[in-house]
């Protein structure tokens, strides 16, 4: 089956006339299911926990993140993005309900957030790391201040406490730390290593994630070779994904996905369905 379960309608709104680009997108491209899952900053309810988590000082970093933390931001509850994938679904539409979560400290309050809601899967991914938003082009420059072996630590840390949580099925875009083509001279193994077997305690698959590949510089599928065959070695289910933000980037490359997911020995890709899974042939 071909399937992309990451994607985002925040450059957008809940309106049927825009989302209807995804699902021509997905026709066009052969897709026989598309889950949405919206970034946890869509909505109101996480607002408190970025403010707790993130860096919000007068540094250049502190200045970006409070001025992100105001533009397109919370602008609808979880109740109306369940309801309006429930609307999609009544128009005919083969759709998951997915939300993409960042690795906030407070995981019981994520889980006391999102328990009164029937998702298909969950997708947590480590989108900051000690306060700093890394993969935001506007601050990328921190890279520079810390030695990069250093923020794979800091990196493999994070994953490991969102992978503990025990709240997510998907660990969303397995070290994207490298979107801004900062590659480790060292020997990135023990880290990566750390990751793979903090997803395969979790019960959680990967994501074989295009959107990396199309939307950032480093011009790659996440995860890069090297965790792949890390994660192929521990056994870690995939799923696939373009990360789309915009309705035509619905599927993008996702045929190059399948190839690289197959020539690390893949044949299959999880398919959920109200946080169950299922292995179903890949592609």
């Amino acid at each position: 089956m071909k399937l992309d379960y990451h994607m985002h309608l925040e450059h957008g709104s809940y309106d049927f006339d825009w989302v209807e680009g995804f699902f021509r997108a997905a026709d066009a491209r052969g897709l026989d299911e598309i889950g949405f899952s919206d970034h946890s900053h869509t909505f109101p309810e996480f607002e408190p926990l970025y403010y707790e988590d993130l860096t919000l000082d007068d540094s250049f970093v502190g200045a970006f993140q409070k001025k992100w933390l105001k533009e397109n931001k919370f602008k609808y509850t979880i109740d109306e993005y369940v309801d309006f994938v429930e609307a999609l679904r009544a128009r005919g539409h083969r759709l998951k309900l997915s939300m993409e979560v960042c690795n906030f400290r407070d995981q019981e309050k994520v889980k006391e957030l999102l328990a009164p809601y029937s998702f298909d899967y969950l997708i947590g991914s480590v989108h900051f790391i000690h306060g700093w938003g890394f993969d935001a082009s506007a601050v990328k420059e921190e890279f520079r201040a810390h030695p990069l072996e250093e923020l794979y630590d800091w990196y493999a840390e994070a994953a490991e406490t969102l992978c503990a949580s025990g709240l997510y099925d998907v660990l969303g875009h397995p070290f994207n730390i490298r979107v801004y083509r900062d590659f480790p001279d060292f020997d990135a193994t023990p880290y990566l290593e750390r990751v793979a077997r903090a997803v395969q305690k979790a019960d959680m698959a990967i994501d074989i994630n295009t959107g990396t590949l199309y939307r950032y510089p480093v011009k790659e599928i996440s995860p890069y070779p090297a965790f792949l065959e890390i994660a192929a070695d521990y056994h870690l289910p995939i799923v696939t994904s373009s990360d789309a933000h915009e309705p035509e980037d619905c599927g993008a490359y996702n045929d190059d996905a399948v190839a690289y997911a197959r020539s690390y020995g893949y044949k299959t890709v999880l398919q959920f369905e109200k946080r169950d899974r299922k292995a179903v042939p890949l592609g």
